[in-house]
């Protein structure tokens, strides 16, 4: 059985998102009652990260939009966008969201366990360099990979939400040390994510995007994995493995239209940890908006940290989009091309 630590911490529910607000404290109770229901408490090392430094969130976000964000904040709070809200407590929450993953890993480096579960909110995947957007207000698991880079590493990000993560792709669009990839719903927000997005320069094949049609079941997802990424990963080695786990592409969530079950996240979880070694390997808690669901799901995914299957909903098949492997293989195909030629 390996060790996982278990980061959170109770200040992430001061985050508040307003009434009817699909990101609200509550998903953080449901999953942190999903490990403790499936079971899982014993095999979990629990640590309060710490906020990240004004320095790790410049290595991502520019200073004047990081002023900003901490004004309105200070401000008593308000709305970034029409989705996006913050209250007072919300910097500070969400410098402490960016700084978990960044701890996490320092953690890891000294041999306390064998991975780690970032269970924070807000979110950060819509998180681009200077928006913030789409629930998010720093890049946490951007925040993370940039440390990692910074100090020699090379690091493979795959982001499993429901909605394409816009931010992470824009913070590595041109950084050949982070491979980003996405597995996301098309059509959905924020609309970006296209097949033919791979990058650009040094960094073109550096970014995999997967559009998966409404209705996609997890077999297409094993098969993206066993066929497509991992010849790319095996050419870019990998150091480090971050998960953006958005559980919102169970087939219960509210605002999402993908098949898949708590089964299924367990089943991609176990593969895409054979991309780095143990000790190597963070999840970083994104979406996800039916409480059963993300209960379930974090449980699932955590189990595969840990090694113990949780004995959950059964895996999905037979769901359309099977056909769009071919088309995200042909484009990293022209990627290769263009970068020898």
């Amino acid at each position: 059985m390996a060790a996982v630590l278990l980061a959170t911490h109770p200040r992430f529910g001061d985050h508040d998102t307003g009434p009817g607000h699909p990101e609200r404290p509550a998903r953080l109770g449901a999953v942190l009652d999903g490990l403790t229901a499936a079971g899982l408490d014993e095999a979990l090392i629990r640590v309060d990260p710490r906020p990240a430094s004004r320095a790790e969130l410049e290595a991502v976000h520019p200073a004047a939009h990081l002023d900003r964000l901490e004004a309105l904040c200070r401000s008593g709070g308000g709305h970034v966008d029409a989705d996006t809200r913050v209250s007072a407590e919300s910097w500070a929450v969400a410098l402490l969201a960016a700084g978990a993953g960044i701890d996490v890993a320092e953690r890891l480096e000294r041999g306390e366990a064998d991975a780690a579960f970032c269970a924070v909110r807000p979110p950060g995947h819509h998180a681009t360099p200077d928006r913030a957007m789409g629930f998010c207000l720093v890049n946490n698991v951007a925040v993370t990979a940039t440390h990692l880079a910074d100090r020699g590493e090379r690091v493979l990000v795959v982001d499993i939400d429901a909605h394409h993560g816009n931010g992470t792709q824009d913070a590595f669009w041109r950084d050949p040390r982070v491979l980003y990839v996405s597995f996301h719903q098309h059509p959905l927000y924020p609309g970006s994510g296209a097949v033919q997005d791979v990058g650009v320069g040094a960094a073109a094949g550096t970014t995999v995007n997967f559009p998966l049609p409404p209705g996609a079941t997890g077999d297409v997802y094993r098969a993206g994995i066993e066929e497509v990424l991992a010849p790319r990963v095996a050419a870019f080695a990998p150091t480090w493995l971050l998960i953006s786990a958005g559980f919102d592409a169970h087939r219960r969530d509210p605002i999402t239209d993908l098949g898949l079950t708590a089964g299924d996240y367990a089943d991609v979880t176990t593969d895409l940890l054979a991309f780095a070694p143990p000790g190597r390997r963070l999840v970083f808690l994104e979406g996800g908006y039916d409480l059963t669901a993300l209960a379930e799901c974090a449980a699932a995914t955590v189990g595969a940290l840990v090694g113990e299957p949780v004995q959950t909903e059964a895996p999905t098949s037979a769901g359309p989009g099977r056909e769009v492997l071919g088309v995200v293989a042909a484009a990293q195909a022209r990627a290769d091309e263009a970068a020898q030629a």
